[in-house]
């Protein structure tokens, strides 16, 4: 273990503190990390043999600090139209140093590429560990990250320093196979060169079998008829083993291959030597050698397709998704290929198409099934100007769109993109697989030798009669060797959190880490935003007040008429209700905005007047009458709209920010799972309150700056627990950022979605108890696959190694060792797949 600091400068607060810290303890071979705010530096012990010091400089720097002294920063405005493809570690640095609308980044920092691509030839965990080894080790590597389960690598590199060819020559080299996400021909192939060496393997057992335990011929004519068969086998199907033997080797690691090749080439080069120099008619192993090498294939084969099942989601979303599309070109529909449309093309799609790509539609009325993307069943109703998703459903009639979003930009794409990259991110419990799967091969060796010593040199010991000594003490090393081949351990978190993540996405909830699905069990407070979160976000009319003998209909028409013609908000809410009430609106004239008042015009040669009551209306008596009635009806959170016509006042209106219908749900349920809530609101103290007493929420802070909303969340840390923040604006960005985790409302602004790291989707306060749910549960799966992966290793090993032939006569035979090792593995993956109904079970 190496031990250096490094130079931070730019950090401002505990929360750039924070952020540098977990950043740093996220890289494979750190040990500890200590960030100092005063003096500016990071002192960490880690393995320079997994990663070097320049990786983790290059890990500050992408954070948004500096680690050489005196680099200017510049400031730039934070667009709301912020993309998912930046990090959210980015945006928690940048969104605390602000007010609310200015980022600070270092001035020399390099723009980072991002690729991605499959990997090949992997057999265990310990593999994709050696690859990040040797790809961090690159200089330009920012960070490297490879997922077993699903054989795919993350690469994050400076492109002036290092490009994707000396990405992939250095895999190559490593002893691995590599190709592009794009294209399956390789792995089409891969996958038929398995079946084959299975087939052949089987070809090839399957008499040795029968000589071994049939002996048709003479004995030492079997013993040259199975070396024969034997040897085929060693000569193509075992070759994988050797192979990845030898490059884990040559890179300085070990690995499943390490174990199986020492396996099969110790009983099939000790048979060959008791065949051609001891005796022709002796005992050998060249049937273990042989079935060994058989069975692993298969269980290799049943684990690849049970791991094919366990990401099923992300691959039902990407089948979804249409291949072509029909332009308007040159006042012709014009089908081409997908990636070939450009945003700002017209697209027509006909009733029962798929929607191509993200847009807005031009012309014509549908409905559009969206349960691919929201989980919901019913569909949406869409007219003149709303936004539709690619790969979603057009079930109504025909419609033409503008392209705005294309290619990777679409929702579909950015979707895919974070659920990949989450199941790429290794949950904290992953680090302890990680370094048990690091000693586990050596110390299996060492095991198996020490087996061996122990039976060959402990004459007390009982052996079968008709076996010799050294043979029965080969035959348990083999064992051992064989039956601890890691892979359980490899496969417990990643197939979990494969499934966990899929099973959010297919009902409307984004995971955007995979320590998220593990810490998100482990809450103990949620805090609020109010409007957008729990609230609709839009203001609607709640009562409406007639006087002078109106009905309710009637001063809405009179009222909406005029507030037709106007963009406020509270305008817009009362034509809304208008046009919900199907209420036919008349025309009207002379109309005059007055800011900050109100809006006036003629009505049928009377003026007419909406907004405050001192600009709608004298002070008439019965004006002032109506007035007192009116703010005598109003209830906390209420804005009154009054309206006059002719001077006298007609009637009011009362609007509000409706609470949303699931909300009150949403906190009963989480404080029956024992969780504290709290409202952080920068609405004023009454409404806040009131909103808080409805729905039965623990504490409120309102008036609260979006600057402050940060502090707030750093109150209920510093007492020790963890806290999620909800919400969905620009101004919860820090607040979301400083949380344990994230919440962001799918509705809301990017940087909220960005910085958050659970998105809803379906902007439903329920999936929030429904994500804590889930997440339990693949805490639970994961636990319990660990149980199943080491529990398997402390009672097979022992047994392997022979400990209960003295008593009970009992000996485990190599070609069974490995039997039993893929059905550890099995009995994993499968645990995950059940998952997904559990999953589903929970969030119910």
């Amino acid at each position: 273990m190496n031990k250096d600091t490094i130079n931070v400068y730019g950090m401002t607060c505990n929360h750039c503190v924070k952020a540098v810290t977990l950043a740093l303890q996220n890289i494979a071979g750190v040990e500890s990390v200590s960030v100092s705010l005063d003096h500016e530096s990071a002192t960490l012990i880690y393995d320079e043999n997994i990663v070097s010091l320049n990786r983790l400089k290059n890990e500050i720097i992408e954070e948004g600090f500096s680690t050489e002294a005196g680099t200017e920063t510049e400031t730039e405005t934070l667009e709301q139209d912020i993309t998912l493809s930046e990090t959210k570690s980015e945006l928690k640095n940048k969104t605390p140093e602000l007010s609310s609308t200015k980022i600070s980044t270092p001035s020399d920092q390099n723009e980072l590429t991002k690729t991605s691509f499959f990997i090949t030839g992997m057999s265990c965990a310990n593999c994709a560990q050696a690859i990040e080894k040797q790809l961090n080790k690159l200089n330009g590597v920012q960070r490297a990250r490879v997922n077993f389960s699903i054989e795919k690598a993350y690469v994050s590199f400076d492109s002036k320093l290092v490009d994707e060819t000396i990405l992939l020559k250095k895999i190559q080299q490593a002893g691995y196979d590599t190709l592009k996400p794009e294209s399956n021909k390789k792995t089409i192939n891969d996958q038929k060169h398995a079946n084959r060496r299975f087939i052949f393997a089987t070809c090839c057992s399957i008499p040795l079998v029968f000589i071994m335990y049939g002996q048709p011929f003479d004995h030492a004519i079997n013993n040259y008829l199975m070396f024969a068969l034997t040897t085929l086998v060693q000569v193509y199907p075992a070759q994988t083993f050797y192979r990845g033997a030898y490059y884990s080797l040559k890179n300085f690691s070990t690995n499943m291959d390490v174990l199986v090749a020492l396996g099969i080439s110790a009983a099939y080069f000790y048979s060959v030597f008791s065949l051609f120099f001891i005796n022709p008619a002796a005992h050998t192993f060249f049937d273990s050698a042989a079935l060994i090498t058989t069975f692993i294939l298969l269980g290799k084969l049943l684990e690849n397709r049970a791991k094919e099942k366990t990401n099923q989601a992300l691959k039902k979303l990407l089948a979804q998704q249409a291949d072509k599309a029909r332009i308007i070109k040159d006042d012709q529909e014009t089908e081409i290929p997908l990636s070939d449309v450009n945003v700002g093309d017209s697209i027509v799609v006909r009733a029962g198409e798929k929607i191509p790509v993200d847009g807005i539609i031009l012309n014509g009325i549908t409905s559009v099934d969206e349960s691919m993307i929201s989980g919901e069943p019913l569909p949406v109703n869409k007219v003149i100007g709303d936004q539709v998703t690619g790969a979603t459903l057009n079930q109504g009639g025909k419609i033409t769109l503008t392209a705005e979003r294309v290619g990777e930009d679409t929702l579909l794409a950015q979707i895919v993109t974070l659920v990949e990259e989450a199941q790429t991110d290794k949950a904290d419990i992953q680090k302890l697989a990680d370094r048990i799967a690091n000693v586990f091969v050596p110390i299996v060796v060492i095991t198996a030798v020490i087996t061996f010593l122990v039976w060959h040199y402990n004459l007390a010991l009982p052996i079968p009669q008709d076996s010799s000594r050294f043979l029965f003490s080969f035959q348990l090393l083999i064992t051992v060797l064989v039956v601890a081949c890691p892979c359980a351990l490899g496969l417990a978190t990643p197939t979990a959190i494969m499934v966990g993540s899929g099973v959010g996405l297919e009902r409307g909830i984004l995971f955007k880490k995979a320590a998220v699905l593990e810490r998100i069990s482990k809450l103990e407070v949620l805090l609020f935003d109010k409007t957008g979160t729990i609230t609709e976000g839009h203001p609607e009319v709640e009562e409406i007040l007639p006087f002078n003998d109106l009905s309710e209909n009637e001063l809405l028409q009179i009222t909406a008429s005029l507030e037709q013609h106007s963009n406020h908000p509270l305008a817009q809410a009362i034509t809304r209700k208008a046009k919900k009430q199907t209420i036919t609106l008349t025309e009207i004239s002379d109309i005059t905005e007055h800011s900050g008042f109100g809006t006036s015009a003629q009505y049928r040669g009377q003026p007419l007047r909406v907004g405050k009551w001192n600009f709608v209306s004298d002070e008439a008596p019965e004006n002032l009458n109506n007035v007192k009635t009116a703010q005598e009806n109003i209830k906390p959170g209420q804005s009154i709209v009054y309206v006059s016509l002719n001077q006298i006042m007609i009637g009011a209106l009362f609007l509000n920010d409706p609470i949303k219908k699931d909300s009150g749900i949403a906190i009963n349920q989480l404080h029956k799972m024992n969780l504290k809530t709290g409202l952080i609101s920068g609405d004023n103290r009454i409404t806040a309150e009131y909103v808080a007493q409805q729905l039965g929420i623990d504490e409120v802070n309102a008036e609260v700056l979006p600057e402050d909303k940060i502090e707030k969340v750093k109150q209920w840390q510093s007492k020790g627990l963890m806290v999620a923040m909800v919400g969905d604006g620009i101004n919860d960005a820090p607040a979301l950022a400083q949380a344990d985790i994230g919440i962001a409302i799918g509705s809301g602004a990017d940087v909220a979605k960005e910085t958050g790291d659970v998105v809803l989707i379906n902007n439903s306060l329920l999936d929030v108890n429904k994500a804590i749910a889930l997440g339990k549960k693949t805490l639970q799966t994961i636990k319990l696959n660990f149980f199943w992966a080491l529990i398997y290793n402390v009672l097979m090993i022992p047994v392997a190694a022979g400990i209960l032939y003295p008593s009970y006569d009992i000996v485990l035979h190599p070609e069974w060792a490995c039997i039993a090792m893929w059905i550890s593995s099995l009995t994993v993956v499968g645990n995950s797949l059940l998952l997904k109904y559990r999953g589903a079970a929970a969030m119910a």
